[in-house]
């Protein structure tokens, strides 16, 4: 994919374009920012520019996307181009040292087909201590036809050492009127449920880009149906749901949808912008439950579930936490000792 066809990051971009421009491109790079907003595909596109076959694409400091090398590189069988990345079976996923030093041995040739030898490092904040270590030496004495592309969304869980030895170049959310022209584009929806799928992927537009709108849907409602006051006035019913939730292993995925739900509340609270709310549809009843609700407490339970979220892979009871983030719920909306909402 070129340049031009990436939505947004127009700094990065600019700095990368200038620096093929002037043929002073960095031996190393540290593409950083949010997951799924796009630096993957900028370090891809910037690998197959680099070794674009397309004379004319090439003099436009961008790939054409179309020859073999841009296709290779795409599909990762370059042999001049290589990817490292965790194992995402693992439970804990992470970079280890035999694979840096595959690569090692891999650089000390060069190119077979192209221009530069490119190694793409994905997730690099998990490189175990002797991969960077591993790594940290290639990047000291890199050789002149190599390129090492590091992109991770915890820049700061790398070694100041890595970090130091590469160009770092930042990557923020495009604006959202950016990211729902995407997916009207490129997946032929209408202007609501791209707007919506923009709200839900909060500005990652690789998101934005592949979720199921039947499936979101589908979990939206069952977001909403656990909100509602017939289920948040029973203790029974919580505890049946959270129950519920837990077996099926959906704990992380309404945890995501309730956070989504109370920052909306609390826009209605605080009388924000109407066209930043994902349950727009449910507006009357966010009023409703804002004429009660204590702003203080749930302002407490969005800092909860984020930290729920966060232990989430440590083995955390979700369960509990469940129960416990729909019961101070309860409380926050005042549905403790109230009448049912109607």
């Amino acid at each position: 994919m070129p340049f031009h066809d990436i939505t947004g990051h127009e700094r990065p971009i600019t700095l990368l374009k200038a620096a093929l421009k002037q043929e002073r491109v960095a031996h190393a790079y540290l593409f950083h920012g949010e997951a799924g907003i796009g630096k993957l595909l900028t370090a891809l596109n910037l690998a197959q520019t680099l070794n674009c076959e397309q004379a004319e694409a090439v003099s436009n400091h961008d790939c054409c996307g179309r020859c073999r090398s841009c296709l290779q590189i795409a599909a990762r069988t370059h042999p001049d181009f290589f990817v490292i990345e965790p194992d995402r079976e693992l439970a804990t996923p992470q970079i280890k040292i035999e694979q840096v030093r595959e690569i090692e041995q891999q650089f000390i040739y060069r190119p077979l087909m192209g221009e530069r030898k490119i190694c793409l490092i994905d997730d690099a904040d998990r490189l175990t201590i002797g991969a960077a270590n591993a790594l940290l030496k290639t990047l000291e004495e890199p050789p002149g036809h190599g390129l090492f592309i590091l992109v991770s969304s915890r820049p700061q869980a790398l070694p100041i050492t890595i970090r130091s030895r590469c160009q770092s170049l930042r990557f923020t959310p495009p604006a959202q009127t950016q990211v729902e022209a995407a997916v009207i584009l490129k997946r032929d929806l209408p202007p609501t449920e791209a707007r919506f799928l923009a709200l839900v992927a909060d500005g990652r537009i690789g998101e934005a880009l592949t979720l199921d709108p039947t499936v979101i849907h589908a979990q939206q409602r069952d977001c909403l149906d656990l909100v509602a006051p017939t289920t948040l006035k029973s203790i029974t019913a919580i505890l049946t749901a959270a129950e519920s939730l837990a077996k099926a292993d959906r704990g992380p995925e309404i945890l995501g949808w309730l956070s989504r739900w109370i920052r909306d509340l609390v826009i209605v609270l605080a009388g924000g912008n109407q066209e930043l709310l994902l349950h727009l549809d449910q507006l009357d009843q966010l009023r409703r439950y804002a004429q009660q609700a204590d702003a203080d407490a749930l302002l407490d339970l969005l800092n909860e579930i984020e930290r729920t979220e966060q232990q989430a892979t440590r083995h955390l009871n979700l369960h509990m936490a469940l129960e416990n983030i729909l019961l101070r719920l309860r409380e926050a909306l005042g549905l403790a000792t109230a009448p049912a909402l109607v």
